[in-house]
């Protein structure tokens, strides 16, 4: 299965060195992620989707911005093809040549694209670093579930919404799930040592916090600690 990237032009702390677009396949071809509105960007995908012999459908993993934003026009300059995205595409259901699997967490409508042994990830896992879970993303306790989930798949690539292609997605997800469940061992560690604020719990939990990124590491905090209620911890 030919898989081409197209990455978009717009870096920043949380995206990374751009959105990853993907053109997958070719006679037709289909395209994760269509990415922001910029118009070198989706002019390059539009070529690179041309060059393949045309568009099958347009995969969305989650209707954030930077994801989603081109959708529209994208669609527009290639001749209106079906999307999929969440609703109506749900868990165990089937677009084109992926099958879809839910993994909220970063976002609720969260989707990750199965095809010929190759995850195509969104903001589900990236290609370094890890995600924030949104506060009206779902459960800390549902992502780490769809991260196993995945992991049992026995997959051979895992394709992200940022950061370079992961080879060994095994490692990767196995990676993905110690880190949280190491995160989780220390906030409740801080909680038993007394810690009750955020600046406290923060400081216990996370090492360093990059320049930016306070706001998401207050979500994913309060998404462990929903996680621990939920378990019936204090």
């Amino acid at each position: 299965m030919e898989v081409l990237l197209v990455r978009a032009g717009n870096p920043s702390p949380y995206t990374l060195s751009g959105t990853n677009t993907w053109v997958v396949g070719c006679d037709p071809a289909w395209v994760v992620d269509p990415g922001p509105a910029l118009p070198d960007h989706l002019d390059a995908v539009a070529a690179a989707v041309d060059a393949r012999g045309g568009a099958g459908g347009i995969a969305l993993t989650h209707d954030h911005p930077d994801h989603a934003e081109g959708l529209g026009a994208l669609r527009a300059r290639l001749g209106e093809p079906p999307v999929g995205a969440m609703p109506p595409l749900g868990d165990g259901d089937r677009f084109g040549p992926f099958a879809v699997l839910h993994v909220p967490g970063h976002a609720a409508d969260h989707l990750v694209f199965v095809a010929a042994r190759a995850a195509f990830t969104g903001d589900a896992v990236l290609g370094e670093g890890s995600v924030f879970i949104a506060p009206d993303g779902g459960s800390l306790t549902a992502y780490l579930d769809g991260l196993r989930r995945l992991r049992a798949m026995g997959l051979e690539r895992l394709h992200p919404g940022h950061g370079p292609e992961v080879d060994d997605p095994d490692a990767k997800l196995a990676e993905y799930v110690a880190h949280r469940l190491e995160r989780e061992r220390r906030i409740v560690a801080a909680l038993d040592a007394g810690a009750r604020t955020d600046d406290e719990l923060l400081a216990a939990a996370w090492d360093a916090i990059p320049d930016g990124l306070r706001l998401p590491a207050e979500w994913t905090l309060h998404a462990h600690l929903d996680k621990l209620r939920e378990e019936g911890l204090p």
